[in-house]
């Protein structure tokens, strides 16, 4: 069973290698960019959270919160901004 499933890893992994357009990738030709970047880079309409005044002072937050009578939306994460932990 073991043999099986390690043979067949191989054969998957030798198959990958022998298809080279899997990993050839072509660069992106400077006439394209322009419809590329208008495909990707989000609209107005999808940025609505850029339009929320968000407070980075917790405390802050909390009085203003108990005085309007709303909730918090605390947004926290765990390392360095940039993924370098």
């Amino acid at each position: 069973m073991r043999a099986t499933i390690i043979s067949s890893l191989a054969a998957g992994f030798l198959g990958l290698a022998l298809v080279p357009s899997l990993w050839a990738v072509e660069p992106i030709k400077p006439e394209q960019f322009a419809k590329l970047r208008a495909l990707i880079k989000p609209e107005p309409v999808e940025d609505k959270w850029t339009q929320i005044a968000w407070m980075t002072s917790l405390w802050e937050a909390r009085k203003r919160a108990a005085a309007e009578g709303k909730p918090i939306l605390l947004w926290e994460m765990d390392g360095h901004p940039l993924g370098c932990t």
